[in-house]
């Protein structure tokens, strides 16, 4: 008798550049009691975190954490900082920078977008003209996104931020770290980045729902004298209310305890075997691509991402389409192209809870789709894939979780 499959053995293969896989300790952590929010316990889980968070973005300054995704953080940076007819510049580095393109310009700011080559990394050189030009000194912020994941292309925001500061120039350094915090590494405080923000969703190994920000000294200086409306996001006054370990809302608690949770096993890893760990996958993952005969969408290796590898099909071919095969006949989910790339770009997110076996599989199901979906392609992707990543020099096995301080 005829009957409808309703139920797939396995797990979903979520290999997207975000939302992650949440690993098993967080989902346990999250699935806790909710616990009162004006009570003891709360303010020490509040403490906690803004001290773990202050150990992520690497920062003695302050740090933020609301309920939102990492769109909100993008309007709590601006809104805090900014006042109407401010003069912003952002670089035109994919769907994500163009994202803060559209929030800025909806509270009335005057943004200037410069082009820039989806496939290469910002160069610190076109910030440096950039400010040099501004001999007025009219230019009130700069944003970059330092690891676009629409194009799979990381920017230098370490030189970035030396460009910045060496200029003597006022304008504030927005980074855009939503994909890169806990994948690459990142310092916002020896970087002169002004305010970086991020989301729970990528390296943090959380479900979507709480964005993070970390605002220097500059930063909150022209939060004192910024006028643009503002209320939720306010600075000032969560400021007041998580001195006492509280927040002036009803805040996410059960994402609260995953953060909590989250932040340990980073801990327990060490951040230079995390850093070490994403960038072996990303090279197993390129040298795969490659072996298939198909194009990477970013051109320089040292500027390729270390959260998700974007790929180009063939001509003639649909990314989207292949896609789709991959999730009915394999159950994994796989980056689409965005925005001009639709339909030209896959991409695969290696980012997060996720280990060599899981890389191998991810790999197995792309090539698989390849086949299934007639997409041109050489045998000899695992293959490749697994030189990288049982090289004696290259391998997990040389990944201390050791910790450089700062």
């Amino acid at each position: 008798m005829p009957f409808d499959v309703t139920y797939r053995s396995g797990r979903h293969f979520l290999q997207l550049p975000g939302p992650t896989n949440t690993p098993e300790r967080v989902l346990r952590a999250m699935s806790r009691p909710t616990i009162d929010h004006r009570g003891p316990e709360f303010a020490e889980l509040t403490h906690r975190l803004l001290d773990g968070l202050r150990w992520i973005f690497r920062t003695e300054h302050d740090v933020f954490l609301y309920p939102a995704s990492g769109s909100g953080a993008w309007e709590a940076a601006i809104v805090n900082t900014l006042s109407p007819g401010d003069k912003v510049v952002a670089f035109d580095q994919g769907f994500f920078a163009q994202g803060w393109i559209r929030v800025a310009r909806s509270f009335g700011l005057d943004v200037s977008i410069r082009p820039c080559d989806p496939r290469r990394a910002l160069a610190p050189e076109a910030v440096a003209a950039l400010l040099a030009e501004d001999e007025a000194e009219e230019i009130r912020a700069v944003i970059v996104v330092h690891n676009e994941t629409s194009t799979g292309v990381t920017s230098d925001v370490e030189e970035i931020g030396r460009v910045v500061r060496g200029s003597g120039h006022p304008a504030l350094l927005f980074v855009d770290a939503v994909s890169s915090l806990a994948v690459t590494d990142l310092r916002h405080d020896r970087w002169g980045i002004d305010v970086t923000i991020s989301g729970s969703q990528k390296g943090l190994m959380l479900p979507p729902g709480l964005s993070l920000l970390a605002a220097g000294p500059r930063a909150m200086e022209a939060h004192a004298h910024a006028t643009l409306p503002r209320s939720y996001w306010d600075w000032s006054t969560q400021l007041e209310f998580n001195r006492l370990g509280f927040f002036p809302y009803t805040p996410a608690t059960n994402l609260m305890f995953g953060l909590d949770e989250a932040l340990a096993m980073l801990r327990e890893e060490g951040l230079d075997a995390v850093f070490a760990r994403h960038d072996l996958f990303a090279r197993a993952t390129r040298a795969a691509v490659e072996a298939w005969g198909l194009e990477l969408f970013a051109v320089e290796d040292g500027e390729a991402s270390r959260a998700a590898t974007a790929v180009r099909v063939p001509d003639g071919h649909d990314a989207d389409a292949l896609r789709a095969v991959i999730l009915d006949r394999f159950d994994m989910s796989l980056g689409a192209g965005l925005g001009p790339f639709k339909g030209k770009l896959f991409r695969i997110g290696h980012l997060g809870d996720f280990n060599t076996l899981s890389l191998m599989g991810t790999l197995a199901g792309v090539e698989m789709g390849l086949r299934a979906a007639g997409v041109p392609h050489a045998p000899g992707g695992l293959g490749a894939a697994m030189d990288v990543l049982t090289a004696r020099e290259g391998g997990l096995d040389g990944a201390s979780g050791h910790e450089e301080e700062g």
